[in-house]
């Protein structure tokens, strides 16, 4: 698995993997973490009532391994949102980000997400109440507008507010939402990117942090599309085919080129999963997120097969991570790939 050296980034570019709901959780993060040192990896958007109302080891808890590791939380209220984050970055975290982005109707409902684009005031009112309580950096990630909004006004604005707040990262998914008459899956494809804008927005705002998240599916095309910004986020390319993020220290970190030791991955994810059922959880909550990797080599659709039918039955063990491994060759004849 190699990079092109033809398309270099930046020096100090970043890379991260986008926060995505019922994905990126801990297992994912520590699975996605044995691909690559390097990447800044994201929490599922935790909603601020969560964090003061729940269960806060289980929603904040994270293995030391995953470093960079950066909260996600979804809120409106701003006092909230600082008693959220308070208590949020006692848990260590390098970066606490707020969520202006999601589109959900979950996320709607609660007058937060992608619907804060329309009130930019109150963003900058959430983001300096949070950075004013948290000990570590906080940033947002945000769209280019929503609805019939202006992208050009409405990312100016929500921009400003979050400069005058004192945040100086904003990631930017280069979409428009649409509330009304989109799906939250429909979101993510139909509105068309628009990278031009997120370049314009670090052209007026050189002294900012500016990356791009949106339509990104190989880490050739998260170089190409770095350009004049300071990074990329990916998220349904990473988390569908984990094996590219083999490539991200290499390509965005200067690190030697290596292969990923898959042996030592498989390894490293057995000892995780039985951890984590010596504590009470379940093989399928750790595996589900393995079952992109070998996309398009020989053996990777049994990979998928075992880990999917076996690690929900009731004498499921780590074992069987070892056991889908074996049907997997990792040196396809030529042609071989695309026919898994």
């Amino acid at each position: 698995m190699t990079h092109s050296a033809a398309h270099p980034v930046a020096p100090g570019a970043r890379f991260a993997v986008a926060p995505m709901i019922d994905w990126t959780d801990r297992h994912c993060r520590f699975f996605h973490r044995q691909l690559t040192r390097r990447a800044l990896l994201y929490t599922e958007m935790i909603v601020d009532q969560a964090i003061l109302h729940g269960d806060r080891d289980r929603l904040l808890g994270f293995d030391a391994a995953e470093h960079p590791v950066a909260l996600q939380i979804g809120g409106s209220d701003p006092q909230r949102l600082a008693k959220a984050c308070a208590i949020a970055s006692e848990y260590g975290y390098d970066e606490i980000n707020l969520n202006v982005g999601c589109p959900s109707d979950r996320v709607q409902s609660g007058t937060f997400g992608a619907c804060l684009m329309r009130t930019p005031g109150l963003v900058g009112e959430c983001l300096a109440a949070m950075a004013e309580a948290s000990k570590v950096p906080v940033t947002v990630k945000c769209r280019i507008g929503v609805d019939e909004q202006d992208p050009e006004e409405a990312l100016d604005a929500l921009a400003d507010a979050a400069v005058a707040a004192g945040v100086r990262t904003i990631w930017v998914h280069a979409r428009k939402a649409w509330l009304q008459g989109l799906s939250p899956k429909e979101n993510r494809d139909i509105p068309p990117l628009d990278y031009g804008r997120v370049h314009r927005l670090k052209a007026r705002l050189p002294q900012a942090f500016v990356g791009l998240n949106g339509g990104l599916k190989t880490i050739r095309m998260a170089q190409e599309a770095t350009g004049p910004l300071d990074g990329v986020m990916l998220g349904r390319a990473a988390y569908q085919t984990p094996d590219i993020l083999g490539e991200v220290d290499s390509a965005f970190y200067r690190e030697p080129e290596r292969p990923v030791d898959y042996p030592a991955l498989v390894a490293a994810m057995a000892d995780y999963a039985d951890r984590h059922m010596a504590a009470g959880g379940k093989l399928g909550q750790v595996t589900r997120h393995m079952t992109g990797l070998f996309t398009g080599l020989p053996g990777a659709r049994r990979w998928r097969q075992i880990l999917s039918e076996g690690a929900n039955r009731p004498d499921a063990s780590p074992r069987l991570i070892y056991e889908a491994f074996a049907q997997v060759r990792l040196e396809p004849a030529a042609g071989a790939r695309d026919a898994a």
